[in-house]
């Protein structure tokens, strides 16, 4: 690991707002694709990117060993349901509100861990940002231009998706000590595997007459936001670390506002900004508190 220099933040910020300009292509990708079917192709795009890279690199995938089920639940926990319930909320909010929503995972990943791992405890710092982060989330359904009874059920969904992005983080420490590639493709292609008859009993996506816009969406979502984007993170990850990686939280809410704003001029309210100014102070003080732990830990060693 090395000290960040100028192409790492360049590279982050490029992280950041691939990640952010997800939101508006899966709102573009909902006028013409259903939700199952957009995780789906998103997810299978992703998968053929990555099986051919460990290929080309010669990396085993191992997503039909003994450790199969691991991957299989890791990839319906950590991707079928988040990616389709995302899909599903955007259909009636706006997707701007969606990256607000989901950029709460390292707030729920503060309770979570706490619970379910060894060394990452809550403590006052992390307790301060939870509860500044949610008020954030708080301030942002009370608004009722752009969540009413109409569609909070889809906002909720959303947030419910941000967890399960959390417990398939957890579930993956399961299997962290195989290569990133191989768990990577493993989770990609039982993810694929699973939404296949989903897909095919539920939306039917054949009879789709799509909008080119839409299937374009797709494609980048397949393509960038989940192959390649991925490929971006392993490289910030292995020469940075996870703590400089993880700086994309603060990001990817400011980045998804903006572009959604650029091209498909959703409206933001005030209380969408003091909302989206909350879960970055929330997420500050969580992610300051993890950076703490990890030095006593580096010190301890």
């Amino acid at each position: 690991m090395t000290f960040p220099k100028a192409i790492d933040y360049i590279l982050l910020s490029i992280l950041s707002l691939i990640w952010a300009s997800a939101f508006f292509n899966i709102k573009i990708a909902t006028y013409s694709y259903g939700p199952l079917t957009i995780a789906f192709l998103r997810i299978f795009l992703g998968a053929i990117l990555i099986v051919i890279i460990c290929l080309f690199r010669n990396i085993k995938i191992e997503a039909f060993s003994k450790d199969w089920y691991w991957f299989a639940l890791i990839g319906f926990v950590n991707l079928v349901i988040p990616f389709f319930l995302i899909a599903y909320g955007v259909q009636k909010i706006q997707s701007n509100l969606a990256a607000i929503l989901m950029s709460t995972t390292p707030l729920s990943s503060a309770i979570l861990a706490h619970f379910f791992t060894k060394t990452e405890k809550i403590n006052f710092t992390k307790i301060i940002g939870v509860i500044v982060g949610f008020a954030g989330i708080v301030i942002l359904f009370s608004d009722n231009i752009l969540i009413n009874n109409e569609n909070l059920f889809y906002a909720l969904m959303i947030l419910v998706g941000s967890t399960f992005y959390v417990i398939g983080g957890i579930l993956t420490l399961k299997i962290s000590k195989k290569k990133n590639e191989n768990v990577t493709g493993s989770i990609l292609i039982w993810a694929t595997i699973i939404l296949i008859p989903l897909v095919t009993l539920i939306e039917q996506p054949w009879d789709v007459v799509p909008r080119i816009d839409s299937t374009i969406s797709v494609i980048y979502l397949g393509l960038v936001s989940t192959g390649i984007a991925w490929l971006l993170r392993f490289r910030i990850l292995v020469n940075n670390g996870l703590i400089f990686q993880s700086q994309v939280s603060y990001l990817i809410p400011i980045f998804g506002t903006i572009l959604s704003f650029i091209f498909l001029k959703e409206l933001i309210t005030i209380k969408v900004l003091v909302s989206l100014i909350a879960v970055s102070v929330g997420i500050y003080f969580v992610r300051k508190a993890d950076i703490k732990s990890n030095s006593k830990i580096i010190k301890i060693k």
